[in-house]
């Protein structure tokens, strides 16, 4: 894994000599003024301005004593307000005050701190040498950090380091540490299992490994299931992708690195829900084996499907682990999967696409994104598409030869296979950041870690 992935904090009784960060309202203009007329004259000279995101550091005798960034209030539960603050702070260990924000700005600002500090590499590590004071009651604000680097690790990883087997098994790893219990189906069990599933990793001599887990918090309490697409790395198969699609694909495990993170981060804070988990690691690659389009496939729920594009494989691994978790009759199914190249196209690469058959779900992960400022935008389960996937011999095909709606196509594809009642919602996530800004550096990225953990809070909360 990532040699680099120590999370940056320390306790003050670990840095009893750390300097201050000051983060300011830019609203509140008495904490400004008495702020920055301390360092007038620097600040003049400097050119420095009060508005949103200006970040400027404060010298003392010695070189730099302090800093201090301006946050517009409504942003102050946006860690990506704060991510400056992960690469622009010298060495040394700090610590946050807070002027004219609310209390909870602390854990936005020390999670953007942390995400912006977060680097990835598989050479030598060095020490960390900008570090951060938590407060001793940080247990959601770790957990979260120690998700979003886990996610990012996962996803950053070469798919040479990271196929089928090693995913499963890491995933095995950290949440049997947790105290879930964990299981791993391959070969024959899992043919006969996730019949579907297997066949997408046929074309690989790395051969598809599901990892089911399993987290009970109490008798009677509130039963998830989540699901994620773990295409560790995608060809596209016979209908193979342009070496410009190909570049990012290792990529196409991000809905089951992000479906990890969230029960890690749930099983740390300790929600009081019974979580169910299973990944479907796999690889789509070429061979005699693989695949081939007219093909047509047999899913766990029985229904038959025709291979109308072969790099349409993400529906096909979800399809039989969403017809397994409704066997069980969860309260809320929740998969998530980089699926549709047409999700980005609608809403770019920071906003996840979110379907759902029920409309109080629905609401409920929308609120919970904006609360913690990790939105996501709601997509229409239109059903007036469904004959777009109609099939000549079989029950229906895998796409639509149609050059639109495809978010909307892939989605509905996989409502086939959720049984009427079962409230379920699909995430389509992108994954990945482009470029790099302040708190997001270019790779992996685990968008919607925080709304789903505070749907799943405030599922536990309404139970």
């Amino acid at each position: 894994m990532n040699p680099h992935s120590q999370l940056p904090f320390v306790t003050s009784a670990e840095a009893p000599s750390a300097r201050l960060v000051h983060l300011v309202a830019c609203e509140d203009q008495a904490a400004v003024m008495t702020l920055l007329g301390e360092h007038a004259a620097f600040l003049q000279e400097q050119g420095f301005s009060a508005k949103d995101g200006a970040f400027t550091l404060l010298p003392d005798e010695g070189g730099v004593g302090a800093a201090l960034l301006c946050v517009a209030s409504v942003r102050s539960n946006d860690p990506d307000a704060f991510g400056i603050l992960g690469t622009a702070l010298p060495e040394g260990d700090w610590t946050v005050v807070l002027h004219g924000l609310e209390a909870l700005a602390l854990e936005s600002a020390l999670l953007g701190f942390c995400m912006g500090a977060y680097r990835f590499g598989l050479g030598e590590a060095k020490p960390r040498a900008t570090r951060m004071v938590v407060p001793d009651d940080a247990t959601r604000l770790v957990a979260l950090s120690k998700a979003v680097w886990f996610g990012r690790d996962l996803i950053n990883m070469p798919a040479n380091l990271l196929g089928p087997r090693e995913l499963a098994e890491m995933a095995g790893k950290a949440l049997v540490h947790r105290g879930a219990s964990v299981s791993l189906l391959e070969g024959d069990d899992l043919r006969r299992a996730y019949p579907c599933l297997a066949e997408v990793g046929e074309g690989s001599e790395r051969k598809p490994v599901v990892a089911v887990a399993r987290w009970k918090a109490r008798e009677g309490a509130p039963r998830i299931s989540l699901i994620g697409k773990g295409v560790c790395f995608d060809t596209g198969g016979y209908d193979l992708k342009g070496a410009a699609g190909m570049l990012r694909m290792k990529k196409d495990m991000g809905g089951a690195a992000l479906m990890l993170a969230v029960m890690c981060a749930a099983i740390d804070v300790g929600l009081d829900v019974d979580l169910e988990l299973r990944l479907g690691c796999v690889e789509n690659s070429v061979s005699g084996h693989a695949m081939r389009p007219g093909d047509v496939l047999k899913t766990r729920s029985g229904k038959t499907v025709e291979i109308g594009n072969t790099d349409a494989e993400g529906r096909l691994v979800l399809c039989d682990l969403i017809t397994e978790a409704s066997e069980n009759r969860p309260d809320v199914i929740l998969d998530a999967a980089t699926l549709t190249g047409a999700a980005r196209v609608a809403l770019g690469p920071d906003v996840p696409a979110l379907f759902s058959n029920d409309d109080e779900l629905a609401s409920l992960i929308l609120e919970s994104g904006k609360t913690m400022a990790d939105v996501m935008w709601r997509m229409p389960l239109w059903h007036g598409y469904d004959a777009w996937l109609d099939s000549k011999i079989a029950d229906f095909g895998n796409v639509t030869s149609k050059p639109m709606a495809g978010a909307i196509t892939a989605a509905l594809y996989l409502q086939k296979f959720v049984p009427e009642g079962q409230k379920w919602a699909h995430i389509d996530t992108y994954a990945w950041n482009d470029g790099g800004r302040p708190g997001r550096p270019e790779g992996g990225e685990v968008l919607g870690l925080r709304a789903i953990l505070e749907t799943l809070s405030r599922i536990h909360n309404n139970s």
